[in-house]
């Protein structure tokens, strides 16, 4: 009910008091954001391996899984290129949501091909996101003339655009078939 009533209002909402003045300051916000959204991902893929049937699925959450923990590197790499932020996490809302989402798809599915298409679904889900939001710091990046976080970023862009296409072709190829 409340969002319901957030979504009809009019007013202007007021920033919090730490609330991000410039681009700079909200491209720090977003490097934090990721920070956290990988390493939740990071501690979720296992579970998401370790409920899928197919093996196809399974390598190819586990591979994300190493791919993750590069990403969580390149991040900290990212906050040293531009000088004067610490590499910590910031509550990610999206993320939280989704991985919260993910749990219950394995709650409300059984072990099989139906589950395998759930898992799918809800690591696109997270793949989106962050392809978004490496999008969006890319931009911020060259807007702000960091060349080096660009560069590191747009390397995890095209990795998380490779994962989401293999989780694709699993789906469309394999595992939604069989769950049909």
């Amino acid at each position: 009910m409340g969002k319901n009533r957030l979504l009809k209002s009019t007013s202007k909402i007021a920033a919090k008091k730490d609330a991000a003045t410039t681009l700079d300051d909200l491209f720090e916000s977003c490097l934090k954001d990721a920070l956290l959204a990988e390493n939740a991902l990071y501690k979720t893929l296992p579970k998401m391996s370790k409920n899928a049937t197919s093996t196809h699925l399974k390598k190819a959450l586990d591979d994300h899984r190493k791919e993750t923990a590069e990403h969580i590197k390149i991040l900290k790499a990212v906050f040293k290129s531009i000088g004067g932020v610490k590499d910590e996490e910031e509550k990610c809302d999206a993320m939280a949501g989704i991985i919260e989402e993910g749990k219950g798809v394995l709650e409300e599915t059984q072990l099989g091909a139906v589950r395998d298409a759930g898992i799918i679904a809800a690591c696109q889900k997270a793949e989106h996101y962050e392809i978004a939001s490496y999008g969006t710091m890319i931009s911020y990046a060259g807007l702000l003339k960091h060349t080096e976080a660009k560069k590191l970023l747009n390397s995890i862009l095209k990795q998380e655009k490779n994962a989401d296409k293999l989780l694709s072709k699993l789906a469309t190829s394999e595992i939604n078939i069989k769950a049909k």
